[in-house]
Protein backbone atom coordinates (compact mmCIF):
# COMPACT_ATOMS: atom_id res chain seq x y z
CA UNK A 1 0.00 0.00 0.00
CA UNK A 2 2.38 2.81 -1.73
CA UNK A 3 0.64 5.73 0.96
CA UNK A 4 3.35 8.78 2.47
CA UNK A 5 2.08 9.18 6.00
CA UNK A 6 5.41 10.00 7.20
CA UNK A 7 3.52 14.10 8.21
CA UNK A 8 1.28 12.58 10.45
CA UNK A 9 3.77 10.98 12.59
CA UNK A 10 5.22 12.98 15.57
CA UNK A 11 7.47 12.29 18.68
CA UNK A 12 6.30 10.44 21.51
CA UNK A 13 5.95 13.31 23.74
CA UNK A 14 3.26 15.09 26.12
CA UNK A 15 3.50 17.88 23.96
CA UNK A 16 3.05 16.55 21.21
CA UNK A 17 -0.17 14.39 22.38
CA UNK A 18 -1.65 17.76 23.62
CA UNK A 19 -1.35 19.25 19.89
CA UNK A 20 -3.57 16.47 18.64
CA UNK A 21 -6.28 17.28 21.24
CA UNK A 22 -9.15 19.76 20.30
CA UNK A 23 -8.90 19.95 24.54
CA UNK A 24 -6.93 19.74 27.02
CA UNK A 25 -8.55 16.64 28.89
CA UNK A 26 -9.50 15.98 32.65
CA UNK A 27 -8.65 12.23 31.65
CA UNK A 28 -6.03 11.53 28.80
CA UNK A 29 -6.80 7.96 28.07
CA UNK A 30 -3.61 5.49 26.75
CA UNK A 31 -4.79 2.66 25.67
CA UNK A 32 -2.79 -0.93 24.79
CA UNK A 33 -2.90 -3.77 23.11
CA UNK A 34 -1.95 -6.49 25.30
CA UNK A 35 -0.82 -6.97 28.86
CA UNK A 36 2.31 -7.49 30.33
CA UNK A 37 4.84 -5.94 28.31
CA UNK A 38 7.06 -3.66 29.94
CA UNK A 39 8.04 -1.86 26.83
CA UNK A 40 4.50 -0.75 26.61
CA UNK A 41 4.95 0.12 29.79
CA UNK A 42 7.93 2.11 29.70
CA UNK A 43 6.62 4.15 27.06
CA UNK A 44 3.72 5.22 29.45
CA UNK A 45 5.79 5.72 32.33
CA UNK A 46 7.53 7.94 30.37
CA UNK A 47 4.57 9.92 29.35
CA UNK A 48 3.19 10.19 32.41
CA UNK A 49 6.36 11.96 33.72
CA UNK A 50 6.07 14.08 31.01
CA UNK A 51 2.47 14.93 31.84
CA UNK A 52 3.43 15.96 35.58
CA UNK A 53 6.26 18.02 35.07
CA UNK A 54 5.03 20.15 31.49
CA UNK A 55 1.50 20.10 31.77
CA UNK A 56 0.44 19.91 35.84
CA UNK A 57 -1.24 16.24 36.02
CA UNK A 58 -1.36 15.07 39.43
CA UNK A 59 -2.61 11.10 39.05
CA UNK A 60 -2.55 7.96 37.14
CA UNK A 61 -4.85 5.52 37.42
CA UNK A 62 -4.27 1.68 35.61
CA UNK A 63 -6.68 -1.66 34.96
CA UNK A 64 -6.48 -2.99 38.54
CA UNK A 65 -8.05 -3.52 41.65
CA UNK A 66 -9.34 -0.19 42.77
CA UNK A 67 -9.66 -1.74 46.25
CA UNK A 68 -6.23 -2.59 46.12
CA UNK A 69 -4.99 0.57 44.80
CA UNK A 70 -5.78 2.71 48.08
CA UNK A 71 -2.35 0.44 49.24
CA UNK A 72 -0.25 2.40 46.50
CA UNK A 73 -1.69 5.61 46.85
CA UNK A 74 -1.13 5.26 50.72
CA UNK A 75 2.91 4.49 50.06
CA UNK A 76 3.20 7.55 47.01
CA UNK A 77 1.33 10.08 49.46
CA UNK A 78 2.15 8.91 52.91
CA UNK A 79 5.34 6.58 52.76
CA UNK A 80 2.49 3.91 54.40
CA UNK A 81 4.92 0.28 53.93
CA UNK A 82 7.53 -0.91 51.67
CA UNK A 83 7.93 -0.98 47.99
CA UNK A 84 8.06 -5.06 48.27
CA UNK A 85 4.95 -4.54 50.02
CA UNK A 86 3.07 -2.51 47.57
CA UNK A 87 3.90 -4.42 44.94
CA UNK A 88 2.32 -7.92 46.21
CA UNK A 89 -0.47 -6.36 47.62
CA UNK A 90 -1.66 -3.04 45.84
CA UNK A 91 -1.52 -4.63 42.47
CA UNK A 92 -4.50 -7.52 40.85
CA UNK A 93 -3.86 -9.51 37.86
CA UNK A 94 -0.18 -10.42 38.72
CA UNK A 95 0.63 -6.30 37.44
CA UNK A 96 2.74 -5.94 40.81
CA UNK A 97 5.50 -8.26 39.04
CA UNK A 98 6.08 -6.05 36.38
CA UNK A 99 9.42 -3.99 36.48
CA UNK A 100 8.04 -0.65 34.69
CA UNK A 101 4.76 -0.75 37.22
CA UNK A 102 7.65 -1.16 40.01
CA UNK A 103 9.59 1.39 38.19
CA UNK A 104 6.34 3.96 38.37
CA UNK A 105 5.61 3.45 41.81
CA UNK A 106 9.10 3.99 43.02
CA UNK A 107 9.17 7.46 41.28
CA UNK A 108 6.27 9.01 42.49
CA UNK A 109 6.89 8.26 45.68
CA UNK A 110 10.57 10.08 45.51
CA UNK A 111 8.67 12.81 43.44
CA UNK A 112 5.98 13.17 46.18
CA UNK A 113 8.56 12.88 48.53
CA UNK A 114 9.07 16.60 50.61
CA UNK A 115 6.18 18.02 48.69
CA UNK A 116 2.64 19.59 50.24
CA UNK A 117 -0.26 17.37 50.31
CA UNK A 118 -1.71 20.00 47.15
CA UNK A 119 1.11 18.55 44.76
CA UNK A 120 1.44 15.02 45.38
CA UNK A 121 0.65 12.91 43.03
CA UNK A 122 -2.16 9.93 43.30
CA UNK A 123 -2.48 6.35 42.11
CA UNK A 124 -5.46 4.87 41.62
CA UNK A 125 -7.08 1.22 40.16
CA UNK A 126 -9.89 1.51 38.69
CA UNK A 127 -10.72 -2.24 37.82
CA UNK A 128 -13.20 -3.54 40.28
CA UNK A 129 -12.29 -6.57 42.33
CA UNK A 130 -12.95 -9.09 40.00
CA UNK A 131 -11.66 -11.97 37.85
CA UNK A 132 -12.66 -14.15 34.96
CA UNK A 133 -12.91 -16.53 36.97
CA UNK A 134 -14.79 -14.80 40.16
CA UNK A 135 -15.59 -12.00 42.14
CA UNK A 136 -14.52 -10.54 45.67
CA UNK A 137 -16.70 -10.22 48.61
CA UNK A 138 -18.43 -6.91 49.53
CA UNK A 139 -17.10 -7.08 52.47
CA UNK A 140 -13.66 -4.79 52.49
CA UNK A 141 -16.06 -2.00 50.66
CA UNK A 142 -18.82 -2.38 52.77
CA UNK A 143 -17.69 -2.49 56.13
CA UNK A 144 -15.21 0.37 55.21
CA UNK A 145 -18.53 2.56 53.93
CA UNK A 146 -20.25 1.64 57.32
CA UNK A 147 -17.42 2.13 59.57
CA UNK A 148 -16.42 6.01 57.97
CA UNK A 149 -20.17 6.42 58.56
CA UNK A 150 -20.60 4.95 62.02
CA UNK A 151 -17.62 7.17 63.53
CA UNK A 152 -19.13 10.45 61.46
CA UNK A 153 -23.36 10.54 61.77
CA UNK A 154 -25.70 9.98 64.52
CA UNK A 155 -26.39 5.89 65.21
CA UNK A 156 -29.64 6.12 64.89
CA UNK A 157 -29.40 7.43 61.33
CA UNK A 158 -27.37 3.85 60.30
CA UNK A 159 -29.83 1.67 58.51
CA UNK A 160 -27.96 -1.06 59.95
CA UNK A 161 -25.02 -2.67 63.05
CA UNK A 162 -21.82 -3.49 61.63
CA UNK A 163 -22.69 -7.06 63.11
CA UNK A 164 -25.75 -6.95 60.75
CA UNK A 165 -23.52 -6.35 57.89
CA UNK A 166 -21.41 -9.08 59.41
CA UNK A 167 -23.92 -12.02 59.56
CA UNK A 168 -25.22 -11.39 56.18
CA UNK A 169 -22.15 -11.31 54.55
CA UNK A 170 -21.31 -14.70 56.29
CA UNK A 171 -17.97 -16.37 55.03
CA UNK A 172 -15.78 -15.35 52.15
CA UNK A 173 -15.53 -18.17 50.42
CA UNK A 174 -19.41 -17.83 49.81
CA UNK A 175 -19.19 -14.93 47.73
CA UNK A 176 -15.13 -16.03 45.78
CA UNK A 177 -16.05 -19.92 44.61
CA UNK A 178 -14.88 -20.29 41.04
CA UNK A 179 -17.51 -22.57 39.83
CA UNK A 180 -19.87 -19.72 40.17
CA UNK A 181 -19.05 -18.30 37.55
CA UNK A 182 -19.87 -21.56 35.17
CA UNK A 183 -22.55 -23.17 37.09
CA UNK A 184 -24.95 -19.45 38.07
CA UNK A 185 -27.09 -22.20 40.91
CA UNK A 186 -23.30 -22.13 42.97
CA UNK A 187 -23.40 -18.29 43.22
CA UNK A 188 -25.23 -16.95 46.52
CA UNK A 189 -25.78 -13.42 44.03
CA UNK A 190 -29.82 -13.60 44.58
CA UNK A 191 -29.51 -15.35 47.95
CA UNK A 192 -32.38 -13.64 50.60
CA UNK A 193 -28.69 -12.21 52.41
CA UNK A 194 -27.68 -10.99 49.48
CA UNK A 195 -30.73 -9.15 48.72
CA UNK A 196 -30.65 -7.50 52.19
CA UNK A 197 -27.36 -6.88 51.60
CA UNK A 198 -28.10 -4.50 48.33
CA UNK A 199 -31.25 -2.93 50.06
CA UNK A 200 -28.49 -2.07 53.15
CA UNK A 201 -25.99 -0.81 50.74
CA UNK A 202 -28.09 1.72 48.62
CA UNK A 203 -29.28 3.14 52.62
CA UNK A 204 -25.78 3.71 53.10
CA UNK A 205 -24.72 5.15 49.95
CA UNK A 206 -27.80 7.39 50.53
CA UNK A 207 -26.95 8.69 54.03
CA UNK A 208 -23.85 9.08 52.92
CA UNK A 209 -24.79 11.18 49.99
CA UNK A 210 -27.32 13.18 51.92
CA UNK A 211 -24.47 14.12 54.89
CA UNK A 212 -22.15 15.37 52.31
CA UNK A 213 -22.51 18.71 53.34
CA UNK A 214 -21.51 17.64 57.29
CA UNK A 215 -18.87 15.40 55.90
CA UNK A 216 -17.00 18.19 54.06
CA UNK A 217 -16.35 19.70 57.57
CA UNK A 218 -16.17 16.80 59.28
CA UNK A 219 -13.65 15.11 57.24
CA UNK A 220 -11.07 15.51 54.48
CA UNK A 221 -11.63 15.00 50.83
CA UNK A 222 -9.39 12.04 50.43
CA UNK A 223 -11.35 10.11 53.58
CA UNK A 224 -15.01 11.40 51.71
CA UNK A 225 -13.40 10.22 48.14
CA UNK A 226 -12.50 6.75 49.66
CA UNK A 227 -16.15 6.50 51.20
CA UNK A 228 -17.69 6.67 48.44
CA UNK A 229 -14.84 4.32 46.54
CA UNK A 230 -16.83 1.56 49.10
CA UNK A 231 -19.87 3.04 47.98
CA UNK A 232 -19.70 2.42 44.30
CA UNK A 233 -17.44 -0.82 45.20
CA UNK A 234 -19.99 -2.49 47.68
CA UNK A 235 -22.92 -1.55 44.90
CA UNK A 236 -20.74 -2.62 42.07
CA UNK A 237 -19.94 -5.96 43.68
CA UNK A 238 -23.41 -6.79 44.60
CA UNK A 239 -25.42 -6.23 41.31
CA UNK A 240 -22.02 -8.82 39.55
CA UNK A 241 -23.04 -11.31 42.41
CA UNK A 242 -26.41 -11.13 41.43
CA UNK A 243 -26.04 -11.03 37.82
CA UNK A 244 -23.44 -13.62 38.26
CA UNK A 245 -26.72 -16.26 39.75
CA UNK A 246 -28.56 -15.13 36.52
CA UNK A 247 -29.55 -18.24 34.13
CA UNK A 248 -30.65 -16.38 31.09
CA UNK A 249 -28.67 -15.99 27.63
CA UNK A 250 -27.95 -12.41 28.56
CA UNK A 251 -25.42 -13.44 31.63
CA UNK A 252 -22.47 -12.55 30.33
CA UNK A 253 -23.07 -9.61 28.14
CA UNK A 254 -24.76 -8.46 31.59
CA UNK A 255 -21.61 -9.06 33.32
CA UNK A 256 -18.90 -7.83 30.88
CA UNK A 257 -20.80 -4.75 31.07
CA UNK A 258 -21.80 -4.90 34.68
CA UNK A 259 -17.43 -4.45 35.07
CA UNK A 260 -17.03 -1.84 32.52
CA UNK A 261 -19.65 0.14 34.06
CA UNK A 262 -17.72 -0.02 37.47
CA UNK A 263 -14.39 1.24 35.65
CA UNK A 264 -16.66 3.74 34.28
CA UNK A 265 -17.69 4.91 37.49
CA UNK A 266 -14.13 5.12 39.14
CA UNK A 267 -12.94 7.01 36.07
CA UNK A 268 -15.46 9.88 36.74
CA UNK A 269 -14.51 9.95 40.08
CA UNK A 270 -10.94 10.49 38.95
CA UNK A 271 -11.86 13.14 36.43
CA UNK A 272 -13.46 14.93 39.20
CA UNK A 273 -10.39 15.49 41.25
CA UNK A 274 -8.16 15.54 37.43
CA UNK A 275 -6.62 15.88 34.88
CA UNK A 276 -5.20 12.24 35.04
CA UNK A 277 -3.24 9.88 32.74
CA UNK A 278 -5.34 6.30 32.99
CA UNK A 279 -4.13 3.53 31.17
CA UNK A 280 -5.80 0.40 30.19
CA UNK A 281 -6.40 -2.26 27.30
CA UNK A 282 -7.80 -0.22 24.14
CA UNK A 283 -11.32 -2.62 24.07
CA UNK A 284 -11.67 -1.06 28.04
CA UNK A 285 -10.86 2.72 26.58
CA UNK A 286 -12.31 2.92 23.13
CA UNK A 287 -14.81 4.67 22.00
CA UNK A 288 -16.51 1.96 20.62
CA UNK A 289 -18.83 -1.01 21.83
CA UNK A 290 -16.15 -3.93 22.97
CA UNK A 291 -16.73 -7.36 21.87
CA UNK A 292 -15.73 -11.62 23.52
CA UNK A 293 -16.44 -14.82 22.21
CA UNK A 294 -17.08 -16.56 25.09
CA UNK A 295 -18.04 -20.18 25.78
CA UNK A 296 -21.39 -19.44 24.92
CA UNK A 297 -20.93 -17.51 22.08
CA UNK A 298 -19.97 -13.82 21.29
CA UNK A 299 -21.19 -10.83 23.68
CA UNK A 300 -21.02 -7.02 22.97
CA UNK A 301 -21.25 -4.50 25.48
CA UNK A 302 -20.06 -0.67 25.77
CA UNK A 303 -16.69 -0.29 27.23
CA UNK A 304 -15.77 2.40 29.88
CA UNK A 305 -14.52 4.38 27.49
CA UNK A 306 -17.43 5.19 25.56
CA UNK A 307 -19.48 5.50 28.81
CA UNK A 308 -17.12 8.22 30.21
CA UNK A 309 -16.58 9.76 26.62
CA UNK A 310 -20.58 10.31 26.77
CA UNK A 311 -20.05 12.01 29.91
CA UNK A 312 -17.32 14.16 29.47
CA UNK A 313 -17.19 14.99 25.74
CA UNK A 314 -14.00 16.71 24.67
CA UNK A 315 -12.89 16.61 28.09
CA UNK A 316 -12.20 12.26 27.47
CA UNK A 317 -9.50 12.02 24.87
CA UNK A 318 -8.16 8.50 23.60
CA UNK A 319 -4.94 7.50 22.32
CA UNK A 320 -4.50 4.20 20.97
CA UNK A 321 -1.11 1.75 21.20
CA UNK A 322 -0.69 -0.41 18.25
CA UNK A 323 2.40 -2.41 18.49
CA UNK A 324 4.83 -4.26 15.24
CA UNK A 325 6.10 -7.07 16.18
CA UNK A 326 6.18 -9.13 19.36
CA UNK A 327 8.36 -11.36 18.45
CA UNK A 328 8.62 -14.10 21.62
CA UNK A 329 5.03 -14.48 21.12
CA UNK A 330 5.04 -15.11 17.75
CA UNK A 331 3.67 -11.77 16.41
CA UNK A 332 5.84 -11.31 12.96
CA UNK A 333 6.22 -8.04 10.87
CA UNK A 334 2.43 -6.84 9.98
CA UNK A 335 1.40 -7.45 6.23
CA UNK A 336 2.04 -3.95 4.18
CA UNK A 337 -1.65 -4.03 3.48
CA UNK A 338 -2.50 -3.04 7.26
CA UNK A 339 -3.06 -0.36 9.49
CA UNK A 340 0.23 -1.62 11.45
CA UNK A 341 1.87 -2.42 8.62
CA UNK A 342 1.89 1.40 7.20
CA UNK A 343 3.06 2.07 10.52
CA UNK A 344 5.71 -0.22 10.85
CA UNK A 345 7.00 0.96 7.21
CA UNK A 346 8.00 4.87 8.72
CA UNK A 347 11.42 5.07 10.17
CA UNK A 348 11.21 5.75 13.33
CA UNK A 349 11.01 2.86 16.26
CA UNK A 350 8.38 5.00 18.18
CA UNK A 351 5.71 7.84 17.17
CA UNK A 352 2.71 9.34 18.00
CA UNK A 353 0.10 9.76 14.87
CA UNK A 354 -2.31 12.61 13.89
CA UNK A 355 -5.42 10.36 13.44
CA UNK A 356 -7.43 13.21 11.37
CA UNK A 357 -4.69 13.65 9.50
CA UNK A 358 -3.87 10.13 8.46
CA UNK A 359 -7.26 9.51 8.04
CA UNK A 360 -7.68 12.50 5.26
CA UNK A 361 -4.45 10.83 3.91
CA UNK A 362 -5.68 7.86 3.18
CA UNK A 363 -8.88 8.96 2.18
CA UNK A 364 -11.16 6.25 0.42
CA UNK A 365 -8.50 4.16 1.33
CA UNK A 366 -9.39 1.28 4.02
CA UNK A 367 -6.40 -0.56 5.30
CA UNK A 368 -7.16 -4.34 6.42
CA UNK A 369 -7.49 -5.52 9.43
CA UNK A 370 -5.10 -7.16 10.83
CA UNK A 371 -5.27 -10.68 12.11
CA UNK A 372 -2.43 -11.65 14.88
CA UNK A 373 -1.31 -15.58 15.23
CA UNK A 374 -1.44 -14.87 19.03
CA UNK A 375 -4.60 -14.03 21.50
CA UNK A 376 -3.22 -12.08 23.48
CA UNK A 377 -2.49 -8.86 21.30
CA UNK A 378 -5.44 -7.40 19.78
CA UNK A 379 -5.00 -5.63 16.59
CA UNK A 380 -6.32 -2.22 15.96
CA UNK A 381 -9.76 -2.36 13.89
CA UNK A 382 -9.18 0.19 10.84
CA UNK A 383 -12.98 0.76 10.77
CA UNK A 384 -12.89 2.61 14.34
CA UNK A 385 -9.79 5.01 13.67
CA UNK A 386 -12.10 7.72 13.85
CA UNK A 387 -13.02 7.05 17.70
CA UNK A 388 -9.24 7.25 18.55
CA UNK A 389 -7.34 10.81 18.94
CA UNK A 390 -4.28 9.40 18.50
CA UNK A 391 -2.22 6.32 17.83
CA UNK A 392 0.94 5.59 19.47
CA UNK A 393 2.86 2.91 17.93
CA UNK A 394 5.77 1.29 18.95
CA UNK A 395 7.85 -0.97 16.11
CA UNK A 396 9.22 -4.22 17.74
CA UNK A 397 8.68 -5.17 21.03
CA UNK A 398 11.79 -6.14 22.94
CA UNK A 399 11.84 -9.73 25.44
CA UNK A 400 10.36 -8.42 28.23
CA UNK A 401 12.30 -8.17 31.83
CA UNK A 402 12.06 -10.45 33.89
CA UNK A 403 9.18 -10.41 36.77
CA UNK A 404 9.49 -9.79 39.97
CA UNK A 405 7.96 -11.47 42.28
Amino acid sequence: MAIDIKDTAHAVEAAAVMRLLPARPRLLALGEPTHGEDAVLDLRNELFRQLVEQEGYRAIAIESDCMRGLIVDDYVTSDTGTLDEVMEHGFSHGWGASAANRELVRWMRAHNDGRPASERLHFAGFDGPLEITDAASPRQALTGLHGYLSTRVDADLLPCTGETLDHLLGADDRWTNPAAMMDPAQSMGQSPDARQLRLLTDELVALLDAQTPHLIMATSRDDLDRARLYGRTATGLLRYHYWMADTSPARMTRLCALRDLMMAHNLLAVAARGPALIHAHNSHLQREKSTMQMWQGPVEWWSAGALVSAQLGEEYAFVATALGTIRHQGVDTPPPDTLEGLLYALPEDRFVIDVPRLAATLGDTRPAHRVSPWFGYAPLDPAHLAGNDGIMFLKDVPNSRPRRR
